[in-house]
């Protein structure tokens, strides 16, 4: 089925906005919903420039009112949709006694429920019109489960798990699944992230900023992911790898692995910071 009409959430930035500009240069019609009326302006004035169709709603995914009001205005002005991401999402970072409860709350109303909230609204719509995709944007630490990210991991591994439940659940109306699993890359997340502590923060920021893939590499793969219908989209082999271990190996031996590592990875994140001081 072709993707020709794409609804996007969180798509004013980041991989949001890189997956718009993938599916306008592939000749879409891209609806982006997103919090920040300026961002959405201008990417919907970008993606007009090259010729498309693009609309900006307004759309907080903690309302499913909001999330409701944008399919019934896919289906008045476009006549549906066939494509619909649920990529809206933040960070936060800490260790389990640090991070505040308020900020659990605030991660899981978005990362989780706001992906539920969409599959809730667009799967009726999608089953209506006779099919569809769903793609929804988790994590490799949905997946992997890093320390010192125990709020956005549970998030990200209940993306994964309501993914998987709705590939089954949802084949008989012929409306296809997928879920993103990406590692770290170059994107404004750590903007809205919060984090328990600076050492937290700056260990984020840095791998955040200093990541090798941008936000328009991995919407490449997850263009050709869903053009495949993957279900499993994943962009990063390395952690692709360490996943596929997780899987095999009993899990102590993978336990110890992962403190090894960790270990490793925070003596030269310090050693960095001592560095930069």
């Amino acid at each position: 089925m072709s993707a020709s009409r794409v609804f996007i959430t969180g798509g004013a930035s980041g991989l949001g906005r890189a997956l718009a500009e993938r599916y306008a240069r592939a000749g879409a019609s891209v609806c982006i919903a997103d919090l920040n009326d300026a961002r959405g302006a201008e990417t919907v004035q970008a993606l007009q420039a090259r010729g498309g169709r693009a609309h900006y709603l307004r759309c907080d995914v903690r309302e499913e009112a909001d999330l409701a009001a944008a399919a019934q205005w896919l289906q008045q002005h476009w006549g549906g949709v066939d494509l619909v991401f649920n990529n809206a999402g933040v960070a936060a970072s800490g260790a389990i006694g640090e991070l505040p409860i308020a900020d659990w709350q605030w991660i899981v109303d978005i990362n989780l429920l706001g992906v539920v909230r969409g599959c809730k609204v667009f799967a009726p719509l999608l089953a209506a019109q006779g099919g569809g995709h769903i793609v929804n944007t988790a994590s490799m630490a949905g997946l992997i489960h890093p320390p010192l990210m125990s709020a956005y991991n549970a998030t990200k591994a209940a993306v994964v798990a309501l993914s998987e439940t709705l590939k089954v659940e949802l084949a008989r109306d012929r409306i296809q699944v997928s879920v993103v699993c990406p590692a770290f890359f170059r994107t404004n997340l750590a903007e809205s992230a919060r984090a328990a502590d600076g050492d937290s923060n700056r260990m984020m920021s840095k791998l955040v900023t200093q990541a090798r893939r941008s936000a328009d590499d991995i919407a490449e793969l997850v263009y050709a992911g869903v053009a495949r219908g993957d279900f499993h989209i994943l962009t990063h082999k390395r952690e692709a790898r360490i996943w596929r271990l997780k899987r095999l190996l009993p899990y102590a031996v993978y336990a110890g692995l992962m403190q090894r590592a960790t270990k490793k990875m925070m003596g030269k994140a310090a050693a960095r910071g001592d560095a930069g001081a």
